[in-house]
């Protein structure tokens, strides 16, 4: 197929080009040159900043008119030059799917949104409820037609955005980040869906992510590698994950691939690498990957320190119907300086567990206390001074223009002088790697770097219990390696007790040693990571997916998939990043 595919005409061109956006000093992209031909799909990668962002701005024609700047070389977009074209040219061969899907919604329905362009180009009514009837069938979402946008999930959201674009037939398909929002379930279904379509009918795709693991499971044809603005690597997947290119620019490899190497196995001599049901193991290696198992020792579970939380027989419903509870009878303690990953679908009451900690609502029956004393007897004043919520959409916890004093806020509310309201607000931001950006204005942030700003703006007040929603959601693995081990820190060394909302496996595996499962408003299991990876019917419960340990574990010959997990996860913490 891609020997096929090589003979055609590229249907999009980058030569050497260079790009500076107006309002940078330096060069967001430095000499990228590479084609890609009818019907490929490609992946690219890159840490944040890397220029991912920039080369789709100048695919879909943002760049130059909508972000000026000076741009060099030629970028040919089905033989339509970029810098003489408009977005309304370029429209008709590319289509966008953003990684906020909310901000591109714009029908009251989902069928009408579908429609959106077709109605603009005047499609008769009989021709346009055909094409959306049956690409929405082919997507699955039939069913969803008449709700509206708002109403759906995350995954559900993806599916609308992608039909809304191939029902005008456009032939380039480009996915900003389609992972970032989504739960590891939605993830894999959307990538899965990426796959069929772009291998049934051809279309051209262009998936940027900084999540390789998950987007190798779209079959793509080739990598991009983007570094600094710089093209670093062109290549297929398996030579990919056989150099050292990934680990030089700090995105993360396939797990299964580090288990490989911890292992001892010569991953250079593997036909085929990437998705790991594609990778031939035989039965030599895979006892020697049980081996390298059994030789690391399980860890004590530490003791308690006494309980800092506790969560006695807690009812909540949002309306006053007796069969509507958000949450049923949910009881569990949290000790200090424990550090607890909460998983579940969408809608399973795990923001609204997080809500009724933090007295932003009362339990309908049951007792929360913190520290001993009841939450209902406390004001959400006092309840802040011992627990700091960091929301999942940082759009809803900015108030201010500028970072710092966002950033500072809380401390200014608290009268501290600004000497050390200065010395603590820089300290958070060199934290969350902000430091730099400390004089800009939100606006002019990614929603990655928004979420960071939420996060110092609460870590400066230095709660007892810090929860977070989905704190890893749209980072990439240097900022989520920065992030997490300064959350781990705090909690090592400060015992703060974290708590986070996390559909994030990975996040789950290395830095949590307890995960409260919840689904449809009951705690299923309170248990440790492993377990939950080696329990399918608890997979399916958090919306997670089957991880590659878990597949990988399921093949070896006596260990049990937990045992190697759990193992796995033990030795992983302690390689240095």
């Amino acid at each position: 197929m891609m020997k096929q595919r090589q003979t055609l005409q590229p249907i999009i061109q980058f030569n050497h080009v260079h790009f500076q956006y107006d309002s940078q000093a330096e060069k967001n992209l430095i000499d990228v040159h590479f084609d890609v031909h009818p019907g490929e799909t490609i992946l690219i990668i890159g840490p944040s900043g890397s220029g991912k962002s920039t080369i789709a701005r100048c695919i879909n024609g943002q760049i130059p008119n909508t972000h000026p700047g000076k741009l060099e070389g030629t970028v040919t977009v089905n033989g339509r030059d970029v810098y003489s074209s408009s977005i309304f040219d370029l429209s008709l061969d590319v289509g966008t799917v953003l990684q906020d899907t909310d901000g591109q919604f714009v029908g009251l329905t989902v069928a009408e949104d579908i429609a959106f362009a077709l109605e603009n180009d005047c499609v008769e009514q009989t021709e346009m409820r055909a094409k959306v009837e049956g690409w929405s069938r082919r997507l699955e979402i039939e069913h969803l037609l008449e709700r509206m946008p708002h109403q759906l999930s995350g995954g559900q959201k993806q599916r609308v955005s992608i039909s809304g674009i191939l029902v005008n037939d456009i032939p380039i398909l480009l996915l900003d980040e389609p992972l970032a929002n989504l739960d590891p379930a939605a993830g894999a279904e959307t990538m899965e869906l990426i796959k069929s379509i772009s291998k049934q009918h051809q279309y051209t795709t262009i998936i940027v992510e900084h999540r390789l693991e998950e987007a190798l499971l779209a079959d793509v044809d080739r990598v991009l590698v983007i570094n600094d603005g710089r093209l670093v690597a062109d290549t297929t997947p398996t030579k990919l994950l056989k150099s050292n290119v990934l680990s030089e620019i700090g995105v993360r490899e396939p797990l299964y691939l580090n288990a490989m190497k911890y292992a001892g196995l010569d991953v250079s001599s593997f036909p085929v690498l990437g998705n790991f049901m594609d990778v031939s193991l035989s039965d030599r290696q895979l006892v020697q990957i049980e081996e390298w198992a059994r030789s690391i020792p399980k860890s004590e579970k530490p003791e308690g320190k006494g309980a800092v939380l506790e969560v006695e027989n807690i009812d909540f419903s949002y309306t006053e119907s007796a069969g509507a509870k958000t949450l049923s009878n949910i009881s569990f303690s949290i000790q200090n300086g424990d550090m607890v990953s909460i998983v579940g679908t969408n809608g399973a009451g795990k923001s609204t567990l997080a809500k009724l900690i933090c007295g932003f609502v009362q339990p309908t029956s049951g007792n929360i206390r913190i520290d001993n004393q009841e939450t209902s007897r406390l004001s959400i004043k006092e309840i802040a001074d011992h627990v700091g919520f960091i929301m999942q959409n940082p759009n809803h916890m900015i108030s201010k223009t500028m970072i710092y004093d966002e950033v500072a806020l809380g401390l200014v509310n608290r009268g501290w002088p600004e000497d050390q309201i200065r010395e603590r607000v820089y300290e958070a931001l060199r934290i969350c790697g902000l430091y730099p950006f400390r004089n800009w204005p939100i606006s002019a942030l990614s929603y990655g770097q928004k979420r960071r700003v939420t996060i110092a703006s609460i870590l400066v007040l230095d709660p007892k219990i810090l929860i977070l929603d989905e704190p890893t959601a749209g980072q990439d693995y240097a900022h989520y390696t920065e992030m997490m081990a300064f959350i781990q820190k705090l909690n090592v060394e400060n015992d703060m007790t974290i708590l986070m909302i996390t559909h994030d496996m990975h996040l789950m595996q290395e830095y949590t040693n307890r995960t409260l499962v919840f689904d449809a408003g009951k705690l299923l299991a309170d248990t440790e990571p492993s377990a939950v990876f080696s329990n399918p019917e608890l997979i399916q419960a958090a919306h997670l997916a089957e991880t590659s340990l878990y597949q990988l574990g399921k093949l070896l010959p006596s260990m049990p998939a937990k045992d190697f997990i759990s193992r796995f996860m033990q030795y992983d913490r302690e390689v240095p990043r």
